[in-house]
């Protein structure tokens, strides 16, 4: 038989709620708020002040520190750094026992929770949670943990769930609110609804003004940079993607799409773009406008007509991404030319094909310059307006027919309930698959239904925004075709943005000048000047 000899631990661990007062322990205290109310603020200074005097008043232990943080959420630990600082003083061995107020002060998502204090165990350094009156290294202290951490885990969801209702109640009553220490042209008005900041909405106005006479929003940025004006969030950078997002963003014309975004994890509080998850509520006339909403559909129409075209290049006037070559379909840019022989200070700025020179084959569509657009536009457009009254009831019954989206909204709605039902029925069969431990190919065919279905819904709706879109141009259109002269005699900016879609130059000089309503004409110079042809 073999000997077996014990051979005794010379340093057992043992738990704090032992006292003893021949070790003296290193203790430090943890203290946390999750809001910077006043309130809070009170309840911030007395744990301190409390975990202070209770350290002091046990002999058999050592003060090392109060770590804090205050107007952190306890979800997750990845942005509170006094916490950090005290995990990473007690693995270091500076520390032998951490106290703090309760298992939620500490953590409310059970895996951080039990992840550090396993760590924290496994360096000999114990946790006392007061409230519970939980020890980490006693034997029940890890069951204790999961079960407490798991209900302030759940008390956290809950809590998230009953802030989101919030939320959304105020959005489904039209209540908006704005990031205000980000967002250019309002603050938060005595009503708590946005107020204007005007020295902010001249800045906006401006962006708006700007894109519509050609400039694109990297352009716009480096002129606002140049002019030493601040970004939304104070900085001196505009980024072109923070010059798009106030181009694009409703709420400069009064209007308020709430919901872009939405919480896919309480737990981490990551953000993503809502493109259907959950609900959205769009409010009309929320707030007061900087825009009017006419500039902002504008705007939005030259946005996707600058998209149509592939790569608009520099814009950096009202024709520039307007005029295209009829050669090769490229767009025409503006260049300077100039002498450096015999007169130095000869300079002339004219439109040609950006592609003109490019590859083996060479476009041959002629330079056009500034007056030769604008003065075929005065013909074409005088041409256009000699029968005004049928123009504008052309225009009414095209928005009446082909804008008409009642029945593709009809479409739409069938179409929904048929995904409704394909959609329970291929739930309801990979269940049954599952269960059987069968092939699941037998539910292929209503997953495929599932794809075509959405596939069909999606394509509606894009035709639906194009011809919203369509009307809109329409109704701009007819706008500013009535409050003109029938012969109008000096070139008008805003109308031309307006009313012209596209320029093509051909390549005998001949201009077709597309209008928003769909018409072409044509003009050409002939030895009596521009005619229409």
């Amino acid at each position: 038989m073999a000997n077996v000899r014990v051979i005794p631990a010379l340093a057992p661990i043992v738990s704090a709620q032992v006292k003893d007062t021949t070790v003296k322990r290193r203790v430090a205290a943890y203290a946390r708020v999750s809001t910077d109310s006043d309130e809070q603020q009170t309840s911030y200074e007395a744990q301190v002040d409390y975990y202070t005097k209770l350290i002091h008043s046990r002999p058999d232990w050592s003060m090392v520190d109060v770590f804090t943080d205050e107007g952190i959420s306890a979800v997750n630990t990845k942005r509170r750094e006094g916490f950090k600082r005290m995990v990473a003083d007690a693995l270091s061995g500076k520390i032998d026992l951490i106290v703090t107020k309760s298992v939620s002060r500490f953590a409310r998502n059970t895996v951080d929770s039990l992840t550090t204090v396993r760590k924290l165990k496994d360096n000999g350094v114990e946790v006392w949670f007061e409230k519970e009156n939980i020890y980490t290294l006693d034997s029940k202290g890890e069951l204790l943990i999961t079960i407490m951490s798991s209900l302030a885990q759940e008390e956290s969801r809950s809590i998230s769930e009953n802030v989101t209702w919030g939320a959304r109640k105020r959005m489904a009553d039209g209540k908006i609110s704005l990031p205000y220490g980000q967002f250019l042209g309002y603050e938060k008005g005595e009503d708590g609804l946005p107020s204007i900041v005007e020295s902010e909405a001249v800045i906006v106005r401006r962006i708006f003004r700007q894109y519509m006479e050609g400039k694109t929003p990297s352009m716009i940025g480096k002129l606002l940079e140049k002019d030493g004006i601040p970004a939304p969030g104070g900085g001196m950078i505009w980024q072109s993607a923070t010059v798009r997002s106030i181009l694009t963003n409703e709420k400069y014309k009064g209007h308020a799409l709430m919901q872009k975004t939405y919480c896919s994890n309480f737990l981490t509080k990551k953000m993503v773009k809502n493109t259907g998850q959950v609900q959205q509520y769009y409010v009309e006339d929320s707030h007061p406008a900087i825009v009017s909403p006419d500039e902002f559909d504008m705007v939005q129409a030259e946005i996707e007509r600058r998209k149509s075209l592939g790569r608009p290049g520099r814009c950096n006037s009202i024709f520039a991404g307007k005029i295209v070559c009829g050669d090769c379909g490229g767009l025409y840019g503006r260049k300077v030319w100039g002498s450096y022989k015999e007169d130095k200070n000869y300079r002339k700025a004219v439109y040609q094909c950006n592609d003109k020179y490019k590859g083996s084959k060479r476009c041959t569509t002629p330079h056009v310059t500034e007056e030769q657009i604008t003065a075929g536009f005065l013909v074409a457009f005088n041409k256009l307006m000699e029968n005004r009254s049928r123009l504008i009831e052309d225009c009414r019954l095209v928005q009446a027919t082909l804008c008409d989206t009642s029945a593709i909204d009809a479409e739409i709605s069938t179409l929904r309930r048929d995904l409704d039902v394909v959609s329970a029925l291929a739930r309801k069969e990979i269940a049954q698959t599952a269960k059987a431990a069968g092939d699941s190919d037998c539910s292929n065919s209503h997953l495929e239904r599932f794809r075509q279905v959405n596939e069909q819904i999606t394509g509606l709706e894009a035709e639906k925004v194009k011809r919203l879109a369509k009307a809109k141009a329409l109704d701009r259109f007819v706008r500013e075709v009535e409050g003109k002269p029938l012969i109008l005699e000096a070139f008008d900016e805003k109308l031309w943005l307006a009313v012209v879609d596209q320029v093509t130059v051909g390549v005998d000089g001949e201009m077709v000048f597309r209008f928003r309503n769909g018409a072409d004409l044509a003009c050409q110079y002939s030895l009596s000047g521009l005619v229409i042809i």
